[in-house]
């Protein structure tokens, strides 16, 4: 594991003065009086509670960069000389039908009614934090042109400025959602969905009766958690009026708007901001399923959840009793979290990594299959960014993952795009992008496409759009490459065999086999002379004859 530095990162602006460092606390190993910082501990000694946070808060993402025994690194991709699974009408294959081109990386999910993706990704949950709401045209536009599954986050109504309420204290009107809903729509072409997260404020609040009634959403996503942190949603605000109107709505706000002192520092410029917290869930089968059932009287067609990098007690739950209520889609949110509205240490330090998570949520799936249980459809979240990636979570998923719930990866290139086209307006592009041209047509790639499948629309598709758009299409090329090689022209016909561990660490916490083991078998047999074009499959302790190559 790479040196840890507790008390300095770049993500909350701090640093050690010494090259020598204390490994447990992070403390310059010679402290010197009249030292002028910038550590965790001198910068916290006048600010505070704004360390907690990575900064400048609501203008950055932020990642946690704790280095783990054991990650993804440590698997590799099986590549084999013949085979074409899924290939239509060739088993077999041969070298003029199995082209890279024709691998189908489509995917869905879905119990009783199916969501097609064009892609086996979607976005994380850009909700409430002001990196979403800015980008928000960039992010939705850029998931519906790309046939991919948008999901809105948590507690967007709540903190809607024009938020109307009845007399029983319900939306009546949210112009914020429904802008977010309204653009999303405009550009989906029969691919993906909107799906709109609800936690305790949320439900409170009666978003699943405003969206289902307003907007005819088919579906909506419960939230238990992710991977970031194991409390509630939080955003900040600056201004003194807005916290307090958010304390109305009911939130959580520290520190606390109303009283007295903290006006007045807030007056003498001391606290320049305030916290807004969402409540901690208490989740229970009774009360989950009773919810399930609330939905989908309401007219929910699909239901979905997501849960975060709790305990395995809490995994279980998850997939217990989603598998009763017939979830959709359950999305599990390993460690680290990757975000720039989470408590830094929190991120670092708090939860099951994905992979460890990953490993645990197969190892369940089979023991409810074995009890006769059907499996919700699964996605993984947890800080993911290259199409290897994906390779891997849906192979040593299978046959249960079917998507890549991707955060941060998927909002850079939104503002990557919207930059470009603000840099072009004010004649200052960077050298790492004018190298390429000067203009829009020049400079993206995939302009042209897009331009000839929208026509006149294409004056509605922001740069930032086109930027989510130009990556998926990178991500998809890349998957497909990757799929060919392995022999998988279909995302259901990628297996656990398909991988090697490159650690027995990683063959130990996986069960993937360990790269000096895996296909041993069948290569003494070859030796031996009995290979006979077949192998035998050890994994998970079945002996299914399959054909070389999968």
């Amino acid at each position: 594991m790479n040196l840890q530095r507790p008390n300095a990162n770049d993500a909350t602006g701090t640093f050690n003065r010494s090259k020598s460092v204390v490994p447990g606390s992070g403390i310059c190993s010679r402290c010197v009086d009249g030292c002028r910082g910038n550590c965790e501990v001198f910068k916290a000694s006048f600010r505070s509670r704004e360390v907690i946070y990575p900064g400048p808060f609501g203008e950055v993402t932020a990642g946690a960069d704790k280095n783990y025994p054991v990650d993804y690194s440590h698997l590799n991709i099986q590549g084999y000389a013949l085979g074409a699974k899924g290939l239509p009408g060739a088993e077999e294959g041969n070298p003029d039908n199995t082209k890279f081109p024709n691998v189908n990386t489509e995917t869905e999910y879905g119990w009783t009614s199916k969501v097609k993706m064009k892609v086996p990704i979607f976005t994380g949950a850009l909700g409430s934090t002001e990196i979403a709401r800015k980008n928000w045209e960039h992010f939705a536009v850029g998931a519906a042109i790309s046939g991919i599954t948008l999901v809105c986050g948590e507690n967007v109504c709540g903190i809607d400025p024009g938020l109307e309420l009845d007399s029983k204290g319900k939306i009546k009107n949210s112009p914020d959602m429904d802008r977010r809903i309204g653009v999303y729509k405009k550009f989906q072409e029969g691919y993906g969905e909107i799906l709109v997260q609800m936690n305790v404020e949320d439900t409170r609040l009666g978003v699943a009766e405003y969206v289902r009634k307003k907007h005819n959403l088919q579906a909506i996503e419960l939230k238990w958690g992710q991977g970031a942190k194991c409390i509630g949603g939080e955003i900040k605000v600056k201004s003194l009026d807005r916290a307090l109107e958010l304390k109305k709505r009911g939130y959580i706000v520290t520190p606390d708007p109303s009283l007295e002192a903290v006006q007045l520092a807030f007056k003498d410029g001391a606290i320049k901001e305030f916290e807004r917290h969402s409540r901690l869930g208490f989740v229970s089968e009774e009360a989950f399923m009773a919810e399930v059932e609330r939905l989908r009287d309401l007219g929910f067609k699909r239901i979905t959840l997501k849960t975060g990098a709790y305990s395995m007690r809490e995994l279980a739950m998850a997939l217990k009793y989603s598998s009763l209520a017939k979830i959709d889609l359950l999305t599990i949110d390993g460690a680290p979290g990757g975000t720039g509205m989470s408590p830094w240490r929190m991120m670092e330090e708090w939860g099951i990594p994905t992979f460890y998570l990953q490993a645990l949520a197969y190892e369940f799936c089979k023991k409810l299959a074995k009890n006769g249980l059907r499996i919700p459809d699964i996605a993984i979240a947890g800080g993911f960014s290259t199409e290897d990636h994906i390779f891997k979570i849906l192979a040593m998923g299978a046959p249960y993952v079917k998507a890549v719930c991707m955060g941060r990866a998927l909002m850079i290139p939104g503002m990557v795009g919207k930059n470009i086209g603000s840099w072009i307006k004010e004649n200052n592009l960077p050298s790492t992008v004018s190298d390429y041209g000067k203009t829009e047509k020049e400079i993206f790639v995939c302009y042209e496409e897009l331009a000839e499948r929208f026509g006149k629309d294409m004056k509605d598709i922001p740069l930032g759009a086109i930027g989510i758009y130009s990556f998926v299409q990178k991500i998809r090329v890349g998957l497909q490459q990757l799929m060919a090689g392995s022999r998988n022209f279909k995302v259901s016909t990628i297996s656990r065999s398909d991988l090697m561990s490159l650690t027995e660490d990683a063959a130990k916490v996986s069960g993937i086999p360990y790269v000096m083991d895996a296909y041993r078998k069948e290569a003494e047999d070859i030796l031996n002379g009995k290979g006979n074009g077949k192998h035998e499959n050890h994994f998970n302790g079945r002996r299914a004859k399959v054909a070389v190559g999968r």
